[in-house]
């Protein structure tokens, strides 16, 4: 009998030193390493994603209160897939079997037709196209309506960034403004960083801050990127993770409350579209009418600077 990993088939591709391993289930981002040395946090192919690792998250990032939420006039709702806290948590294509469209040496594009669900009466196509350069990882995360009603969509992706122990780290991140939540993880307002621990617009430490925090009034470079970099505090070795258009959030991290072994291994850096709680609070919510298509662009690479140490 065939053994078949948790996460099903494993597609991998490779070019400039880089190599990155996809899976079936969920589309996820199981492993990125530049010539051996990992950039992401990654697991063995017997395992299922530790927490969220590398996962999209689809059509919808983060928590829902209550997994209860109107939309045009019609109250609907989600299985609360987060017991704890009685929230929906990270959308339904986690869950799924995305097939491949496409696979070349360094690149593999992975689709799934999301059929309704329960509390998303919506058929949405989605794809995602993982490439490889001389630069890093990108990706590209796209949706289209193919039902006849409207959809509520956001975009989210749960990649841990990869540089040994965090309390050793030095984070930069160009957010003005952090959110506030209660003991359900639910936002409660935004807050500015200054003055605050959880400013990182000039690098510094993370130390033993824990995060687990939503940020946005976020600064784009000259090229329109965004971009979240950590480094070793000598500086000798770094990693960013960059996004584009379309992606005004980051939830950062730090994985605090994951099993031995992964506790702090890495810093989750999630870009989203929409904040959490946002299919109930509308905010930043795209509406995909029937046809309309939206897509999202987002990479992972070495600093620059520390390319030719890592």
């Amino acid at each position: 009998m065939k053994n078949i990993a948790p996460t099903g088939a494993q597609h991998t591709i490779a070019a400039d030193g880089f190599q990155a391993i996809l899976t079936e289930l969920g589309a996820g981002l199981r492993s990125l390493t530049l010539n051996g040395r990992p950039l992401v946090v990654d697991y063995p192919e017997d395992l299922s994603p530790v927490g969220g690792a590398g996962l999209p998250l689809l059509p919808w990032p983060n928590r829902i209160e209550d997994g209860r939420y109107t939309f045009d006039g019609e109250d609907r709702q989600l299985a609360l897939t987060e017991p704890k806290t009685d929230n929906a948590i990270h959308g339904f294509s986690r869950s799924h079997s995305w097939q491949v469209l496409s696979h070349d040496a360094a690149s593999v594009r992975l689709g799934l037709r999301l059929f309704p669900q329960t509390g998303y009466p919506h058929i949405l196509d989605l794809s995602i196209l993982y490439g490889l350069s001389a630069s890093g990882l990108e990706v590209e995360v796209a949706a289209e309506n193919i039902g006849d009603t409207v959809a509520p969509y956001g975009f989210g992706a749960h990649p841990y960034l990869a540089l040994g122990t965090l309390d050793d780290a030095v984070l930069e991140l160009p957010a003005a403004q952090w959110l506030a939540v209660n003991d359900r993880k639910i936002p409660t307002g935004r807050r500015d960083v200054e003055g605050t621990e959880y400013d990182f617009r000039t690098a510094r430490p993370i130390g033993e801050l824990e995060l687990d925090t939503a940020f946005t009034g976020l600064e784009r470079g000259a090229d329109g990127l965004l971009r979240v970099s950590l480094r070793t505090a000598d500086g000798t070795s770094g990693v960013e993770l960059w996004a584009g258009d379309g992606i005004d959030w980051l939830q950062l991290y730090t994985g605090d409350t994951l099993p031995d072994g992964y506790r702090r291994r890495g810093l989750a850096v999630e870009p989203m579209s929409c904040p959490p709680n946002a299919f109930r609070t509308g905010e930043d919510v795209i509406r995909l009418a029937p046809g309309d298509r939206v897509a999202h662009r987002w990479g992972i690479g070495p600093i620059p600077s520390a390319e030719k140490i890592i």
